[in-house]
């Protein structure tokens, strides 16, 4: 055994008023830069029809959310947290289950994610959920 222990966690839309605990989360497991206003990626992605944020909560206690949508060609998952007390109990792993029913759902054929480089130890945990590197570089430029 790995030392992981399941929880029962409920896993569903992340609602409005949970905006600002969603934010705070993300600022506690590193996610959050300072040019990334999380309230506003959180607004825009409960906003359309092509993003969600997957909320896993345990009773009314918000414990983990991953920011899911697509582009019409692939789905992509951000955000991936879990509270730091409730890590290795599943729940990462349960909302990433749920990311990829989402993108399923929505007719994509493969569910992307990118890893900050600065972040190697999370990259297990992907490989043991089947992901791989890509052969790709990432270019971005502010607008």
């Amino acid at each position: 055994m790995s030392g992981r222990r399941s929880v029962p966690v409920e896993i569903g839309p992340l609602r409005s008023d949970e905006i600002a605990a969603a934010a705070a989360l993300w600022t506690t497991a590193g996610l959050v830069r300072p040019w990334n206003d999380p309230i506003a990626d959180a607004r825009r992605a409960l906003a359309g029809p092509a993003a969600t944020i997957l909320a896993a909560r345990v009773g009314d206690t918000l414990v983990g959310t991953a920011m899911t949508g697509h582009d019409g060609h692939r789905g992509w998952v951000y955000y991936l947290a879990v509270a730091p007390d409730r890590q290795r109990q599943g729940i990462a792993r349960a909302l990433m289950a749920a990311a990829e029913a989402w993108c399923a759902a929505a007719g994509m054929p493969r569910l992307n994610l990118m890893v900050r480089a600065g972040n190697a130890g999370v990259l297990g945990f992907y490989a043991a959920l089947g992901y791989r590197t890509s052969d790709v570089v990432v270019l971005q430029r502010d607008l």
